[in-house]
């Protein structure tokens, strides 16, 4: 048997299916630390554990690691220890140094989660990012504004995705978001030259360190775009040209960029940007699974289970190169105005017109609050082997569908 460990914020329906994922493999024994009783969790998730333990604080490294010390006893051991939590990656890996268990690094796993360190990194390399600073106090993020123009980008160092990001055009929006994030040595801020161009993801698989496959993805708009915009309905493209010579350009430079932060065994996500001129600009990178998702997209595209395949990764360093089959979309739903949902229009239209399209789908509920999130309050996937049908499907979805608030 190999005695494996997972640590999750809570056995929420993204993390139950990782763990039910990760104890289909053959041979498996499986340990979970969460913040959850594992009585919350779904059945199928319950009988997948065979060892759980509850902590407080699953970012906490001395609960962490007792955790661990307690569940390897009971399991037979620890041969691998990860999780899918942004914020859990140093964590881990620090308590996977101090137990002698293999796995990503603390530098590196520094290297992913400190944003300002990250593009330190990638410009002493030579890779392309954004001008930035680590800002722990007004005067210098003022400063930094002075040298570097608007507009900027701001958020925190310890943030993930999109989470407390703002764009800032002037003095008075950079004063508001200051005022919001209240940089500190003890919470320092990342402000960072605004890039304009399309954004757009880009996963990659390596198996010590070296990058065995890549899929991608388009963001229409990007989701800053979208924070600041509550209309806009936000969609996701993964085209099935992904092995295309057009692309050759961000697989090196993507792989320069994990090779330079120090990637090991594991799945990446990557947020790039396409400028205007053609050249690329890399946003940040998450030695994670995505989310928004795309682990979704990528299964429906191949026809596999992704998130099986990222275990499979994670526990014996072993992928299968799958059959790009399907070029795939995701439409996010998002309510409009204030309140809580009262109707949803246009969904009979959109399953006239594609419902032969569709393949995932997960509709607000009456009576909903809003997530406030650019991942919106659900969301519609369509495939077909065909990207040009499947780029004017779902901006037809967006069209249709609208979520009324009040």
């Amino acid at each position: 048997m190999i005695p494996v460990i997972f640590a999750a914020p809570r056995l929420s329906e993204n993390a139950s299916r990782m763990v039910e994922a990760i104890a289909s493999l053959p041979e498996v024994r499986l340990g979970v630390i969460s913040t959850d009783w594992p009585e919350h969790a779904p059945p199928a998730t319950r009988a997948a554990i065979a060892q759980h333990w509850r902590v407080d604080d699953v970012l906490d490294r001395a609960q962490l690691a007792r955790a661990v010390k307690e569940v390897a006893r009971r399991i037979g051991g620890c041969e691998r220890l990860f999780g899918a939590y942004e914020q859990l990656q140093v964590p881990l890996a620090e308590v996977r140094e101090a137990l002698g268990i293999d796995g990503l690094s603390s530098h590196a796993a520094r290297n992913f989660r400190d944003k300002a360190r990250m593009k330190d990194v990638l410009r002493a390399a030579g890779l392309p990012c954004a001008r930035h600073a680590e800002c722990t106090s007004w005067a210098q993020a003022v400063q930094f504004a002075e040298r570097t123009g608007f507009p900027l980008v701001l958020k925190p160092v310890a943030g993930a995705g999109a989470q407390a990001t703002y764009r800032v055009d002037d003095g008075d929006a950079l004063t508001r978001a200051l005022e919001l994030l209240a940089p500190s040595p003890s919470a320092p801020v990342q402000v960072e030259e605004f890039i304009t161009g399309d954004e757009h993801s880009l996963e990659t698989v390596s198996i010590g360190g070296v990058p065995v496959w890549h899929s991608l993805t388009h963001y229409h708009p990007t989701p800053l775009e979208v924070l600041r915009n509550p209309w806009i309905q936000w969609v996701v493209v993964l085209p099935r040209e992904v092995d295309d010579h057009r692309y050759d350009d961000i697989k090196r430079t993507g792989d320069d960029a994990l090779a330079a932060l120090g990637m090991g065994t594991g799945v990446s996500h990557m947020e790039w940007f396409r400028r205007r001129d053609g050249s690329l600009a890399i946003g940040e990178v998450g030695a994670r699974p995505p989310g928004a998702q795309i682990t979704t997209l990528v299964s429906r595209s191949t026809d596999t289970d992704f998130v099986r395949s990222w275990a499979d990764v994670m526990v014996n360093g072993s992928f299968i190169v799958p059959e790009r089959r399907y070029a795939v979309a995701a439409a996010y739903l998002r309510g409009q105005g204030s309140g809580v949902v009262r109707h949803i229009h246009g969904i009979e239209q959109v399953h006239q017109e594609f419902g032969h399209m569709i393949c995932d789908a997960r509709l607000p509920h009456l009576g909903q609050g809003p997530t406030g999130s650019y991942e919106g309050d659900g969301f519609i996937i369509l495939r077909h082997p065909e990207t040009a049908v499947v780029e004017h499907a779902v901006r037809r979805v967006v069209e249709l569908v609208k979520v009324e608030l009040g």
